[in-house]
């Protein structure tokens, strides 16, 4: 989606680094330079934090992942970093993540206002766009909840985020793709500036967000975990790319169901929920080319078949509990 060629990459919740190592196969397999690329990231668990530097060390990447492990709130080892890429997976709906006294003036949350104590979401939205560089852009994943929420003043804080012109994309996911849960989840995209820029291609998208419904996409590998296919991907990818005006992907258009284009307007209009079902509404039903007077007359034909069948079950299911003797 957002094609970390060049530049400054940072994960503030790396874990073992699989962002950094996406983003290296990425380059890879687009015949990029990895000489062009700067990694920065941090983890809080220390075995993990190892496991990070080993991962990008067996590929021969140079990367700064803060001298120890450490939270990334409390002990911020990057404080003057600007990224052109941020891409994470922070814990979905951390709990009790700071205590109500701490962190309070903290100048991450400038501008918007101070997270609540009882779920981090809001707390790694603002980290991440005070790491934003002025043309970077931030690619992560939350829980649903986060596009809706009103708990603990988030509802304000994302109201805030909106009418700054923060929010390039939100993409709905299905559920099951996560081994550790089932709950489906959601993608955020963040800019900094969404003005024309002729170098990388993009159109001037100022007061727009683009908002894709993927629920209904991927394919179930197993019984309990779905993914989304390479075409999925590319399906996904391109809509977003075409949105923003590169010509490569073609003219964008809206897509009931799927895609659509709005205005800080509309989104107010919906009291700055970012839910893509708000906005992509219904899709179009093919036509297939049955009049309705004769679908109308199989489906009651077909309904009356199974009244009477039902009426007859009705009366087996009788005469079976009367010979058992429980008969009225």
């Amino acid at each position: 989606m957002i094609e970390p060629f060049k530049g400054k990459i940072y994960d503030p919740c790396c874990g073992s680094g699989g962002m950094f190592v996406q983003s290296l196969k990425f380059i890879d397999s687009h015949n990029g330079n990895k000489k062009d690329i700067s990694i920065y990231g941090q983890e809080y668990t220390s075995t993990t934090h190892k496991l990070a530097k080993m991962n990008l060390a067996v590929r021969g990447i140079n990367g700064n992942l803060g001298d120890v492990a450490g939270d990334s709130f409390f002990k911020d080892q990057h404080s003057d970093l600007k990224a052109d890429f941020i891409m994470a997976n922070p814990p979905f709906n951390q709990k009790q993540w700071r205590a109500d006294n701490e962190l309070v003036d903290d100048p991450r949350w400038a501008g918007f206002d101070v997270p609540p104590t009882g779920n981090a979401n809001y707390a790694w939205i603002m980290h991440m766009i005070s790491k934003l560089s002025e043309y970077g852009t931030a690619g992560f994943v939350l829980a649903n909840g986060s596009m809706s929420s009103n708990t603990g003043g988030e509802g304000k804080i994302r109201q805030k985020i909106i009418e700054n012109d923060l929010v390039d994309c939100m993409i709905a996911l299905p559920g099951q793709l996560f081994y550790t849960t089932q709950i489906p989840v959601c993608l955020w995209f963040i800019t900094k500036n969404k003005k024309e820029n002729t170098e990388l291609g993009y159109r001037d998208r100022q007061g727009e967000t683009l908002f894709i419904d993927a629920r209904e996409m991927g394919t179930m590998v197993s019984r309990v975990h779905k993914e989304l296919t390479t075409d999925d991907i590319a399906d996904i990818a391109r809509t977003y790319h075409a949105w923003r005006g590169e010509k490569k992907d073609g003219e964008y258009q809206d897509k009931a169901g799927y895609s659509k284009s709005s205005t800080l307007e509309e989104i107010k209009a919906n009291d700055f929920v970012l839910t893509p079902g708000r906005y992509v509404g219904a899709a179009e039903l093919e036509d297939d080319g049955i009049p309705f007077e004769v679908k109308m007359k199989e489906l009651s034909q077909t309904l009356y078949r199974q009244m009477e069948q039902a009426q007859e079950m009705d009366v087996a299911i009788r005469t079976n509990l009367m010979e058992l003797g429980y008969g009225q």
